[in-house]
């Protein structure tokens, strides 16, 4: 799970195996695969820093010889 904030300032946590795409109007909007949409205060390159960095720990570590 990915930690995003609401514009309100609210934070919470998204799967983002479910994130179809993101679009920028110019909030971030998060549109799952549910069709619900979600708009957080976070840029469009820190999500998809934050996915990176949740599928990262995801991988197995890899052992260097």
């Amino acid at each position: 799970m990915i930690k995003v904030t609401r514009l309100n300032g609210t934070q919470y946590f998204l799967n983002p195996h479910q994130i179809e795409y993101i679009e920028i109007n110019p909030d971030t909007t998060l549109a799952m695969q549910s069709g619900k949409n979600y708009i957080v205060r976070e840029s469009v390159d820190d999500v998809l820093e934050k996915i990176k960095e949740y599928r990262r720990r995801l991988s197995p570590l890899v052992v260097q010889e």
